[in-house]
């Protein structure tokens, strides 16, 4: 191979990160430690590590330069650390190889068609359209709705992977849309845009997670990348992909489940 984009990784529910650290964190640093010294040792001539917002510390605005004035969050602590980790692995590559051909991508959170849909696994985008497309009356969902979070659809993460791999840029990057969004505001676009008529209640004895968490994209935009779907544009496109494709999903989970 010339190129290769690691992509590999384990996405899931905040439930299942706190329940389940492990099954995130060991799987993580077995890909990273032996897909990206398999690409050293082949000599590729270019890498795309995939790592994640998620290895920042507690922080408003995520800066790359910040990453090691905090460690990660609680709430992204072993996940977190086992992607900083493959970061760290090239960083060494670097020093022995005296050269640096690869990227570093760390983006947001990422929605897209074919996701898991599955609402006690999934990412927060896709368990809330699951939820507000399959109810008819009310959903409750976790904390006051008030955290801030950056969503950016998998296509503009897709082609801002292949403009680092074209450009060759080799320091690390965020990819994001650069602004906040709170969860209250993200369920009501999904809501209307997909035209239901659900209510949301709150429930506060659960827990809000970090406050606010949104990328600086300006190294990204220095390099001339710009996004090309909105939150609500990319945001109809995976509804109204659900909703024909649901009934299949659910066979897919149920298969899974047994």
């Amino acid at each position: 191979q010339d190129i290769v984009f690691h992509l590999a990784g384990i996405k899931g529910s905040p439930v299942l990160t706190r329940d389940k650290p492990a099954s995130f964190f060991v799987p993580t640093i077995m890909f990273n430690t032996h897909v990206l010294d398999a690409c050293m040792k082949n000599d590729i001539e270019w890498t795309l590590y995939t790592s994640t917002v998620g290895v920042y510390g507690p922080s408003e605005f995520l800066k790359e330069d910040d990453l090691w004035k905090a460690f990660p969050s609680k709430n992204d602590w072993f996940a977190g650390w086992a992607k900083r980790m493959g970061e760290i692995q090239l960083d060494a590559y670097r020093i022995e190889r005296k050269k640096a051909n690869f990227s570093i991508v760390r983006p947001v959170n990422v929605h897209g068609k074919f996701d898991n849909f599955n609402p006690e696994t999934s990412m927060v985008i896709p368990s809330l359209i699951h939820k507000i497309i399959n109810t008819k009356d009310k959903i409750t969902l976790w904390g006051d709705g008030s955290p801030v979070r950056d969503f950016v659809s998998a296509y503009d993460v897709a082609r801002a992977m292949i403009f680092c791999v074209e450009h060759e840029i080799s320091e690390p990057l965020n990819i994001g849309s650069g602004v906040g969004y709170s969860i209250k505001e993200l369920a009501e676009k999904i809501i209307r845009l997909s035209g239901s008529k659900v209510d949301i209640e709150w429930d506060t004895t659960k827990p809000n997670g970090d406050a606010r968490r949104v990328a600086d994209i300006s190294k990204l935009l220095s390099y001339g990348f710009r996004l090309e779907k909105s939150l609500d544009e990319s945001l109809k496109e995976v509804i109204d992909w659900y909703i024909v494709n649901k009934s299949n999903l659910q066979k897919r989970y149920d298969v899974f489940l047994k």
